[in-house]
């Protein structure tokens, strides 16, 4: 299909912060076709309403949505999940936690669950590592899902992404390596530029914003890309960039969270849409998505961005990014000269802001 415009829940504002019906609208006012989920959305938005039903939340998740026009490309994140160490707990995820997203995605309408890579921290009491990088058991687990979403009328899709500070897997190749393994028709990739570039350009913690290598490193892991990645297994990819620090992200600065990993940190602060250079962007975010598209992809582009800037409590803050995110696509468009079938919008330029103020501690993730 021609490539889509989407955008993440949490990209439009913080839960808590800025209503789900409220980014939904906004995404839809502004051209935006697809929506990724997150659950904590979802989550915020049942408390809110509907006294914590998630299944009565996700039916008017899904009016809403059919009112604008909107398709839910996935539920998101299934996190924390491939690789445990406490069996106990990888059990609760398969038999309570799994069906009851396929009950809600089924609802939501969409055949998706994206699965982060773990980055599940160590046991805080004992410093313990929780998660195992066995490739034999992180693919089992995988695989245990896939099949359980094969066995489901109709079936589920999973669609699996290297965070640039996951545990075990923090590379396009890796996960790519870990698809392949699993070997399911079900069971595909997310690539997004943030978590390439993230991983093998960028290193925040450095003065230089890069690793030692930086372009050669990116040249080579863009080169095996093309050459690799079979594009039937790409189900969909995400376009974003990354601020350029004004000091290194070490111990003293104000996105530093002790015990979370510094790429973690960066992420969770400091995303930007792509071409956002008067923000501060800096990644290669060009170079990485014509490499995503000479793969021959086409379907859905999603925006995929955190900031400190989502827990702005102003009102006019879905409206700011949903604007930014736009004019960040119309360039994409331009630059790779891509099919969009994406409607248009009239929007007015937005000026920049740059304190680096750390966003709010994220929710938790929720055993559901």
């Amino acid at each position: 299909m021609p490539n889509r415009l989407g955008i993440a829940s949490m990209s439009l504002g913080r839960p808590g912060i800025h209503s789900l019906s409220g980014k939904l609208h906004q995404a839809a006012l502004h051209g935006y076709e697809g929506i990724e989920l997150f659950f904590d959305d979802l989550d915020h938005f049942a408390k809110t309403l509907f006294q914590g039903d998630h299944t009565a939340a996700a039916k008017q998740v899904r009016r809403l949505c059919d009112s604008l026009g909107l398709t839910i490309i996935c539920l998101q994140p299934f996190s924390f999940y491939e690789g445990l160490l406490d069996r106990e707990e990888s059990e609760r995820m398969v038999t309570e936690k799994l069906p009851r997203w396929f009950e809600l995605a089924r609802i939501l309408d969409t055949d998706l669950i994206q699965i982060p890579s773990n980055f599940l921290l160590a046991d805080p009491a004992t410093g313990k590592l929780r998660t195992t990088g066995d490739r034999s058991v992180i693919v089992a687990d995988l695989q245990r899902v896939a099949d359980l979403g094969l066995q489901q009328s109709p079936p589920f899709r999973f669609v699996y992404e290297a965070l640039c500070w996951g545990n075990h897997v923090d590379t396009w190749d890796a996960s790519w390596e870990v698809v392949q393994q699993v070997d399911r028709p079900n069971f595909g990739l997310c690539l997004d530029t943030f978590n390439l570039a993230g991983r093998v350009y960028a290193d925040p913690a450095h003065p230089s914003g890069k690793t030692p290598n930086a372009e050669a490193d990116l040249a080579a892991s863009l080169a095996k890309l093309r050459a690799c990645v079979d594009v039937k297994k790409v189900f969909y990819i995400q376009i974003v960039d990354g601020e350029r620090l004004t000091a290194p992200l070490d111990e003293s600065h104000p996105f530093h969270v002790p015990g979370q990993p510094t790429r973690m940190n960066w992420s969770r602060n400091a995303r930007l849409f792509a071409f956002e250079e008067d923000r501060g962007g800096y990644l290669p975010v060009q170079e990485v998505a014509q490499a995503f598209f000479d793969t021959g992809f086409e379907g859905w582009v999603s925006l995929e961005l955190f900031s400190r800037t989502l827990a702005d409590p102003h009102p006019d803050t879905p409206k700011q990014h949903a604007l930014r995110g736009l004019e960040s696509w119309k360039k994409l468009v331009t630059r790779l000269n891509l099919t969009d079938v994406s409607p248009s919008a009239s929007y007015t330029p937005l000026a920049s802001p740059a304190v680096e103020t750390p966003a709010p501690a994220s929710p938790l993730q929720h055993r559901l």
